[in-house]
C-alpha cells in the first residue's frame, strides 16, 4: 500500500495517550508495570510462536521495545516497527543500551511499512491494532498476510470486547473501577480515554476478519476486554 495515497488513514496522529511525548513514553514502562509483567509476557508468546533462531520476526506496535529485545536474544533476525518516532528512538537506544545488536527499527505502522526482504516467519503485535477503526483493521490483517511466508505465524493479543452488549454499561463501569482499584486514578482515566476515543472492537468482528484474511487462528486466552489469536497463514 503506498502511504501517500491522500484518504488513507493516518496512522501517526496518536489516539489516546501520546506517545509522541518523550514523558510519555520514559513513563510508559514504570506505569505498565503496575499490571504488565514484560518479561513473562516476552517469555510466554515466544513460547507460543515456537521462535527459532533462523527465524525472522516483526513486531508491530513495539513501544519501547520490551518484546523485541527479548526475541532479538531467541532468533537472529528481529523487525520492530511503531508510528511513534519519539517510541522508536527510546527502543533502539534501550536496545544498544542492552548490548542487543540485531533488531532492525523503523517509524512505520500496519498501513505504511515495506518489508525489504523474504517474507516473514513470524509476525506479533500485542495491544496495537486497536488503534484502527475496523476498516483498516481488514486492510492491515490483509497485509500482516501478504507479508508471511507460508505457513507463517501471526500471534494477535488486543483489547477486544467479548462481554454481551446489552451489559456494556455495567461492563465497562466495572472495568473502569476495577483498573482504579488495582493501578490508581491515572490508569482509570486513560481507561476511559480508551472506550471514547480508541477503536477496539467486538470478538466477533475480530475473528471474522482473521477468517476473510485467510487465516486459521485458535483463541489462546479470552476475557471480557482481552483476547488473544494464534493464527497461521495455509
Amino acid at each position: 500500500m503506498k502511504s501517500n495515497v491522500k484518504w488513507q488513514y493516518n496512522e501517526t496522529v496518536q489516539v489516546g495517550t501520546d506517545y509522541q511525548d518523550i514523558s510519555n513514553v520514559q513513563a510508559y514502562d514504570e506505569k505498565m508495570a503496575k499490571f504488565r509483567d514484560f518479561k513473562k509476557e516476552a517469555t510466554d508468546i515466544i513460547k507460543a510462536i515456537c521462535l527459532e533462531r533462523e527465524h525472522s520476526l516483526l513486531e508491530i506496535g513495539t513501544g519501547t521495545g520490551n518484546f523485541a529485545i527479548e526475541a532479538a536474544r531467541y532468533c537472529n533476525n528481529v523487525y520492530a516497527i511503531d508510528v511513534s518516532s519519539t517510541m522508536i528512538a527510546y527502543a533502539k537506544q534501550k536496545a544498544q543500551t542492552m548490548g542487543i545488536s540485531n533488531i532492525s527499527f523503523f517509524q512505520a505502522g500496519f498501513l505504511s511499512y515495506e518489508h525489504n526482504g523474504y517474507p516473514l516467519d513470524v509476525i506479533v503485535s500485542n495491544a496495537a491494532l486497536h488503534h484502527l477503526p475496523d476498516f483498516w483493521k481488514m486492510i492491515a490483517l490483509k497485509r500482516i498476510y501478504q507479508l508471511l511466508k507460508n505457513g507463517g505465524t501471526f500471534y494477535l493479543g488486543d483489547a477486544v470486547f467479548s462481554f454481551p452488549i446489552e451489559e456494556y454499561n455495567y461492563k465497562i463501569d466495572n472495568w473502569i473501577d476495577t483498573m482504579k482499584e488495582k493501578v490508581g486514578v491515572d490508569f482509570a482515566k486513560e481507561a476511559k480515554m480508551h472506550i471514547k476515543e480508541e477503536f477496539s472492537t467486538f470478538d466477533w468482528i475480530i475473528e471474522e476478519m482473521l477468517h476473510k484474511s485467510g487465516f486459521k487462528f485458535d483463541i489462546r486466552h479470552k476475557d471480557d476486554f482481552f483476547a488473544i489469536y494464534y493464527c497461521k497463514k495455509n
